[in-house]
């Protein structure tokens, strides 16, 4: 009883940090325009983009012939979210609804980490580990989308349907969330959130068909893209140009891309890199047989760090996904993630450096750009192969199993006695 009252009483002192926290960074927000943050590059999405989109989705059509546009038919509605609140302009109303989003995850991983035997670690790093990015996830619909898969990882032990229609609602709108569910316990739970997931997925998806035209367009886009120079490749290729590769960074299609030789075959070698992920996470699924109350939380981080890893773009609002499943992990007392979060805090703190900070840097693959990048990803790939190893440990493999050997018949003639004549 004293350890719940001692817990109950730092959510006070939690949700004062998290009002001062979100006020710093709606004032860095403010000042955005200052070249330190960006010069207001970060900002631009927004009022740019996102509401240029908005002039179409309005309409019925998705910016299909846009090139910059490479997101699931889900994006629409929440692009076209901010009509909520007609009182105020589109972007005070995106940032708004962001920051609502974000006071979800909060009650959120507050409300499972307040549980006995629950630990409310999680909601202090979402807390201090978010504005480690500075203004960036105000300007993102990435927080909404974590919202979703934090949801349902906190939905799955209560409720394995609605965590799985939470996951199928947030993979339709970026993909990724439906990796939440690997690691769903065996039998009834994981079936019926399966189930629930599929027909959530494709419910919506009939849905958004009817209410805009040609949603599956974003394929095409991201088919095309090439070699982000945030990704691991991109490391490998801008260490190149120090040894005299000639390439040279570009924007395509919504980011920084390297152009040259050897840059298919490096995008060729992610691609690759990803089905390996996948093998892996097939193989732990097919292996695991002992689950725990945190093994969904964990399954799930480790295999969006693995796909972030090996993916040709990492972009700086990813590491918004990664602390929000490092802080459900860290709601359990039994999670294997706790170094993982470690890193991933340390990842998150040095990609601010790279994005806004030293944008240029890395763009012109100077020494200071190029070891910014590698001291990040490196990170990353320690944490993605970290925390794949302490998941794999978690799933001993089955006993192998003994054959009973049937009892020999005695074939030799019993011995007679002197008793017995």
């Amino acid at each position: 009883m004293d350890i719940t009252k001692h817990r109950h009483r730092r959510l006070p002192a939690l949700a004062l940090a998290w009002l001062v926290t979100r006020a710093l960074m709606l004032w860095l927000l403010v000042h955005s325009a200052s070249p330190l943050l960006g010069g207001g590059r970060v900002a631009r999405e927004v009022w740019g983009l996102y509401h240029r989109w908005y002039g179409v989705l309005v309409h019925g059509d998705l910016p299909a012939h846009d090139p910059l546009w490479q997101y699931p038919p889900g994006a629409g509605p929440v692009l076209l979210s901010p009509a909520l609140l007609p009182g105020l302009t589109y972007f005070q109303a995106f940032v708004a609804l962001t920051v609502a989003a974000d006071a979800v995850i909060l009650l959120t991983l507050a409300r499972a980490g307040a549980r006995p035997g629950r630990s409310l670690l999680g909601a202090a790093l979402w807390t201090g580990g978010l504005p480690l990015l500075l203004h960036i996830p105000l300007v993102r619909y990435d927080v909404q989308v974590t919202a979703l898969a934090v949801l349902s990882l906190a939905s799955l032990s209560r409720s394995p349907r609605a965590g799985g229609a939470l996951a199928a609602l947030g993979a339709v709108v970026k993909v990724w969330p439906a990796l939440v569910l690997l690691g769903t316990p065996r039998g009834r739970e994981s079936g019926s959130a399966w189930r629930s997931a599929a027909t959530t997925g494709a419910c919506a998806l009939a849905l958004l068909a009817l209410a805009f035209r040609d949603p599956l367009s974003f394929l095409l886009q991201q088919g095309a893209r090439g070699v982000q120079i945030e990704s691991l490749g991109g490391t490998a290729l801008s260490l190149a140009s120090h040894a005299g590769w000639p390439g040279t960074a570009r924007y395509r299609y919504g980011a920084m891309e390297f152009v040259g030789p050897y840059v298919s075959s490096v995008a060729h070698a992610s691609l690759a890199l990803t089905a390996v992920a996948l093998a892996l996470l097939v193989l732990w699924r097919v292996r695991s047989r002992r689950h725990t109350r945190a093994t969904p939380c964990d399954a799930a981080l480790s295999a969006v760090l693995l796909f972030t890893v090996t993916s040709r773009v990492i972009s700086p609002q990813y590491m918004i996904w990664l602390l929000g499943l490092a802080a459900v992990c860290l709601t359990s007392r039994h999670t294997t993630q706790r170094p993982v979060a470690l890193l991933l805090l340390a990842a998150t703190a040095v990609s601010t450096l790279i994005y806004p900070m030293h944008y240029w840097e890395v763009i012109s693959c100077s020494w200071t750009g190029t070891t910014l990048m590698l001291v990040r990803n490196g990170l990353l790939t320690w944490a993605a192969c970290l925390s794949y190893r302490r998941l794999w440990r978690t799933a001993p493999p089955p006993p192998p199993t003994v054959t009973r050997t049937r009892p020999q018949l005695r074939t030799t003639p019993r011995t007679r006695t002197s008793a017995s004549l």
